[in-house]
């Protein structure tokens, strides 16, 4: 079977023979009591990389975002928050919400929409903090950092974003040689933007492979991240998971502009056999490719077509939740009988529903 169901973009995977052991797996004690040996200095490299004045790690994204919000969003602040946001942000916002702190919602990437919420909440005397995803794993775009960020910095706001699935595969300077950009520090990096009013929220259980999250931004919000919230009340990561994120930093400086190289030709592959099957995917240059919109009903069609045909891949809700799209999720590690056979048959398949819908018509 070929698999298009890992987002191990880069197929960092850190077997246990390529780590050093541990004495003790955790340290039994509250993270704001301390962090695993090493920790720290993964956290230091991880803020380098996004070009944050402090990174720390926390044990999920859903802890990390709900800490962020909890410092951000506190007495006088106002959440204006994209359409679009991963469903883990959206759980973060509602415990926010459950506590009184007021949420507006705009549309998916509204630059207008969102700096009217910005300064119509500064008009109230209340600091907005703008929650986003930094790419969009649905339609394959970066959140308008820039403009977003400007808008912001008028008014005294913060922008938080989910950047797990940008974090180890979009990086600074894109070009014809490095289409995602270098280093891999993720959206802001690959916007050019500053850091400044940015708090950037990440999993790296993704490109890197290593399941334990890490926050970065401006040195006083990190350091009150460390001290509240969860930190209080939960373990700090694991010393397994520190150990495989510090491998996947060393992977990272070593080969990790050529595995994103490798992974653009792989989507670039994909992209060009599916459309020469009269299939257009949607997600542009994203390791996250899917068709375009259909109901329920038939994306599972498509997915049975695909199993039958020894692909598997997953059945999601479109970008904006309005129906439902077959995704192939690609990584370094296919190959290229892999892409072939998952672009003749999803290509194959596609045509047969377009023509069955037109019968029906």
């Amino acid at each position: 079977m070929a698999d298009f169901t890992s987002s191990l973009y880069l197929d960092m995977r850190h077997p246990s023979d390529a780590l050093p052991g541990w004495p003790v797996l955790t340290t039994g004690r509250p993270a704001v009591l301390g962090q695993p040996p090493g920790a720290d200095a993964v956290a230091a490299r991880l803020a380098a990389l996004a070009g944050a004045e402090r990174a720390t790690l926390a044990r999920s994204t859903l802890h990390a975002l709900s800490d962020c919000l909890e410092v951000l969003a506190g007495a006088g602040a106002g959440l204006v928050v994209d359409a679009g946001v991963y469903p883990i942000g959206r759980w973060a916002v509602q415990r926010a919400a459950g506590v009184g702190v007021l949420v507006e919602r705009v549309a998916h990437h509204d630059v207008t929409a969102t700096a009217t919420a910005v300064r119509r909440l500064h008009g109230r005397g209340l600091r907005a903090v703008v929650v986003a995803d930094g790419l969009c794993a649905g339609c394959g775009r970066c959140y308008p950092i820039a403009p977003v960020s400007a808008a912001l910095r008028e008014c005294g706001g913060t922008l938080l974003i989910d950047d797990t699935q940008a974090l180890g595969v979009l990086g600074a300077g894109s070009d014809v040689d490095a289409p995602y950009g270098r280093g891999g520090g993720g959206s802001v990096r690959h916007a050019g933007a500053a850091h400044d009013v940015v708090v950037g929220v990440s999993s790296l259980a993704k490109a890197f492979g290593a399941p334990v999250a890490c926050i970065a931004g401006p040195a006083d919000v990190v350091a009150w991240v460390r001290a509240s919230g969860s930190a209080v009340h939960s373990s700090p990561p694991s010393a397994a998971d520190v150990a495989a994120a510090a491998h996947a930093m060393r992977c990272n400086d070593a080969v990790g502009d050529e595995l994103r190289a490798r992974l653009a030709g792989r989507v670039r592959a994909l992209r060009r056999r599916a459309a020469g099957h009269g299939l257009v995917l949607v997600g542009g240059l994203f390791p996250v490719q899917s068709t375009p919109t259909v109901d329920a009903a038939c994306g599972r069609w498509l997915l049975d077509r695909l199993e039958a045909g020894g692909v598997h891949a997953v059945l999601r809700r479109a970008c904006g939740g309005a129906g439902s799209a077959v995704t192939l999720v690609v990584t370094v590690a296919h190959r290229r009988s892999d892409i072939d056979r998952a672009a003749g048959l999803l290509g194959a398949a596609w045509r047969e529903l377009d023509g069955q819908v037109r019968r029906a018509r």
